[in-house]
C-alpha cells in the first residue's frame, strides 16, 4: 500500500505540473501582448481545462494529508508562507479570468490580476522545490526552521527557472490550441524561451556546485541518472525541429517529454525520501488500516473516475480554438 500510494501522489503531482503548468504559462504569456484578438485566443485555449487543472493539486495534497500525515505536517510548517501566497496567487487568477469578461472599466485591473496570480503561484511552486532540493532543518522529526527558511538564493533561482518553464508550456499549448497571430507570436517566443530555461537550469546546477547540495551526492552515486539529461535533449532537439517545421502538436509533446524528465530526476534523486533527506516515505506512510481504507475509496473509485474525466474532457476540447463558438 506505502508504494501504491507512493505512486498516487508522484502521479497526481505530474499531472498537475503539466496541466496547470501550461495555463499558468499561458497567463504569464498574457501579460505579454497586449492585443485583444490574440488575448482571446490564448484564453480560449484554457478556459475549458484551467478549473480542472487545478483538480489535481487537491489531489496530491488530499494523499499527502491521508497517507503521508507525518510529511504534510513537515511540509506545511516549513512552507506556510509559499503555500499561502500559491493559493492566494490560484484564486486571485481564477477570480480575474471570470471577471474579465464582463468587465469594461475596470478590465485592466482584472488583466493585471490574472497575470500576478499566474506569476505568484508558479514562482512559488518553484521556490518550494528549490527548498525542497537545499533541504529542510528537521530535528527530530519536527520542523526547526523559522517562516522564512524555504527563501534563499537557490530557491528564488527555481521559482524564476519554474516560471520559464512553465511559460515555455504555455506558449508550446498555444501553438497546438490556436491560429492566426496568437501562433505565430507563440512559435516566435519558443526559441528564447527555451533558452532561457536552459541557461537558468545551468546556473541551478553550478549554484549546486558551490554549496556542495546533498543532491548532488546522489547523483554522482547513481550515474544512470544522467540518462535523463539526455533524453531531455533530445526532447528539446524535437521542439526545434516542430517549431521550423510549425508542426503544431510536435513542441507541446515535446515540452512535456522535458518536464517528465526534470521531473523524474528529481523523483529519483529524492527516493526513498518523502522529505529530502530526512523523512523517507516508510516514515512518513500513515497506519497500514488507513492506506487500506483510503484505497477502498479514493483509490479504486474517485482516482480512476478523475482520470477518466480528464481524458474525455481533453478529448471533448480537443483541436483548434474558435472563438466563434460562443461557449467561451
Amino acid at each position: 500500500m506505502i508504494l501504491y500510494w507512493s505512486l498516487i501522489l508522484a502521479l497526481s503531482m505530474l499531472l498537475y505540473v503539466l496541466l496547470d503548468g501550461f495555463d499558468l504559462g499561458v497567463g504569464m504569456l498574457f501579460g505579454l501582448t497586449r492585443d485583444e484578438t490574440r488575448r482571446r485566443h490564448m484564453l480560449a485555449a484554457v478556459s475549458p481545462l484551467w478549473d480542472g487543472n487545478e483538480t489535481w493539486l487537491i489531489v496530491a495534497g488530499v494523499v499527502l494529508w491521508g497517507a503521508f500525515s507525518q510529511a504534510y505536517s513537515l511540509l506545511v510548517s516549513a512552507f506556510y508562507v509559499p503555500v499561502v501566497l500559491m493559493l492566494a496567487g490560484l484564486v486571485f487568477r481564477g477570480v480575474a479570468f471570470e471577471f474579465r469578461g464582463s468587465a469594461r472599466r475596470t478590465r485592466a485591473i482584472w488583466n493585471v490580476g490574472f497575470v500576478v496570480g499566474s506569476v505568484v503561484a508558479a514562482f512559488m511552486q518553484g521556490a518550494m522545490v528549490g527548498a525542497l532540493v537545499k533541504g529542510l532543518p528537521i530535528v527530530d522529526g519536527r520542523f526547526s526552521g523559522d517562516v522564512m527558511t524555504w527563501c534563499s538564493s537557490f530557491s528564488m533561482l527555481c521559482g524564476v527557472a519554474l516560471c520559464a518553464g512553465y511559460a515555455l508550456l504555455g506558449a508550446s499549448w498555444v501553438i497546438k490550441k490556436c491560429e492566426a497571430d496568437a501562433r505565430d507570436a507563440a512559435y516566435r517566443a519558443i526559441a528564447p524561451l527555451l533558452l532561457v530555461v536552459l541557461v537558468l537550469l545551468i546556473v541551478l546546477f553550478f549554484h549546486a556546485l558551490h554549496e556542495n547540495l546533498a543532491i548532488m551526492h546522489r547523483w554522482l552515486d547513481r550515474p544512470y541518472l544522467f540518462l535523463v539529461p539526455l533524453v531531455a535533449l533530445c526532447a528539446i532537439a524535437g521542439t526545434l525541429t516542430g517549431v521550423r517545421r510549425h508542426r503544431d502538436n510536435q513542441p507541446f509533446l515535446m515540452i512535456v517529454v522535458l518536464f517528465i524528465c526534470a521531473y523524474a530526476m528529481l523523483a529519483i534523486s529524492f527516493w526513498p525520501y518523502m522529505v529530502p533527506f530526512s523523512l523517507t516515505i516508510a516514515q512518513a506512510a500513515g497506519p497500514h488500516t488507513s492506506l487500506v481504507f483510503m484505497f477502498w475509496g479514493e483509490g479504486l473509485f474517485v482516482y480512476p473516475l478523475m482520470l477518466m474525466y480528464t481524458v474525455y474532457s481533453y478529448n471533448v476540447f480537443k483541436g483548434k480554438v474558435d472563438l466563434t463558438s460562443g461557449h467561451y
